[in-house]
């Protein structure tokens, strides 16, 4: 490393040629600072994938039916699919993985729910226990929905902060009563939801009590499940499994997609993934690239300075300047100004990201950039390292020269 008077000597040469320095120093923070926008950027992304998955078990099975678009075993198209407790309980016995299931029942439109002399529209949803385990919902006081409420067809409700919030204000609801349609159903839980606020304004129900009040006995909408620790071909063959059954149980083609229709959020969730593993390759290589260039740029300017200072450095040599001082020279000025411009560039990236993390807090899939720091650092090393071995060729060419040849030039 060189000394005191190698460095005062060193910064003596950036001050002599500053505009040369200040563009080299320019191109190399540019490509750090590049580097850990994407980064932050590609972080942002998938932050923002994630979140489109806050609300739903990402380890589940949807299945949706509907009406049938294709002829099979005799039937013809445009017959509507029903689900029905039967397939929900031929499902729960027969599909192998299957973890915690739950039917839903949609009572469609808002519903007018009231308490005392508060009123308000809120969705009204029939729903099983199993039901916490596919939205992710957390119960914050009292209890979800059991299987004696479904058996028993209860008239009880399990009910959204918001919801909570509107009619009780900061007392517990547990034990009172709310008026959905001219019914009374009692409070018996609150629940908390990662799903925003739409979601914490939704009311549970037995799906055995909505049954009953549409008039619509065993009647399913909806019917998901989660299917524990599966891995993705796992997940698959439980799918393909699923729709073979319900297309036997209803006799519709499994190539029927209108008529049903299973959505593997594992899939969804790992195809995103692989997604953003080529994103993030795609911003290394562009910000490495980038990095490149501007090494490539010191190393250029090493050898101009090596160059114009061959008259120098050959006196240097016949004073008795050993290779390793002139080497020490030269490695050092490069280290110092990738070092330099690496850090700078490192700084004001880290700014950029995190002002854009300020600023664009509801962008949709761009959520909570930011910068792995130590990663970050790591890249400033092997910068610094690169800017080293960038000026190590010069050198080694400047410490090669003759000094004889040089004062005669």
């Amino acid at each position: 490393m060189p000394g005191l008077d190698a460095l005062q000597e060193i910064f003596a040469t950036l001050q002599r040629n500053k505009l040369r320095t200040a563009l080299t120093a320019l191109s190399v923070a540019w490509g750090m600072l590049m580097l850990v926008v994407l980064l932050g950027a590609g972080r942002g992304l998938e932050n923002g994938a994630a979140y489109e998955f806050r609300d739903d078990a990402v380890n589940s099975l949807w299945l949706y039916v509907g009406k049938t678009t294709l002829p099979f075993a005799g039937r013809g198209p445009g017959r509507e699919v029903k689900l029905t407790n039967d397939d929900y309980d031929a499902i729960l016995r027969s599909v192998p993985g299957v973890e915690h299931i739950t039917g839903r029942f949609y009572m469609w439109g808002e519903f007018m729910v009231s308490q005392g002399a508060k009123h308000s529209s809120f969705d009204i949803r029939g729903a099983h226990p199993g039901h916490q385990y596919l939205e992710k919902t957390i119960v914050s006081d009292g209890r979800f929905l059991n299987d004696t409420d479904i058996a028993e067809r209860r008239k009880v409700c399990v009910i959204g902060s918001a919801v909570a919030s509107f009619f009780f204000g900061k007392r517990s609801p547990i034990g009172e009563y709310l008026t959905i349609r001219g019914l009374s159903y009692k409070v018996i839980g609150v629940f908390e939801d990662v799903g925003g606020e739409a979601e914490l304004k939704k009311i549970y129900i037995p799906i055995t009590t909505a049954q009953l009040i549409y008039n619509q006995p065993g009647r399913l909408h909806q019917i998901m499940f989660t299917i524990g620790d599966a891995n993705l071909e796992q997940s698959k063959h439980i799918a393909e499994t699923l729709e073979h059954f319900i297309a036997a149980r209803h006799g519709i083609s499994p190539q029927d997609r209108p008529a049903m229709h299973v959505q593997n959020n594992l899939e969804q969730f790992e195809r995103i993934n692989s997604v953003f593993v080529w994103i993030k390759i795609f911003v290394w290589i562009v910000g490495i690239g980038t990095l490149l260039a501007g090494i490539v740029g010191v190393s250029n300017i090493m050898l101009i300075s090596v160059k114009e200072r061959t008259r120098e450095i050959g006196i240097r040599k016949a004073l008795g300047a050993t290779p390793l001082s002139i080497i020490s020279l030269v490695v050092g000025e490069s280290i110092i100004v990738t070092g330099t411009a690496g850090y700078c560039g490192l700084v004001f990236g880290i700014f950029v990201v995190e002002l854009a993390a300020r600023y664009l807090k509801d962008v949709p899939f761009l959520r909570r950039p930011d910068v792995d720091l130590p990663l970050a650092l790591t890249a400033t090393a092997i910068l610094v390292l690169c800017g080293a071995l960038a000026g190590f060729f010069p050198a080694r060419h400047a410490a090669k020269v003759n000094p004889i040849e040089a004062l005669r030039g």
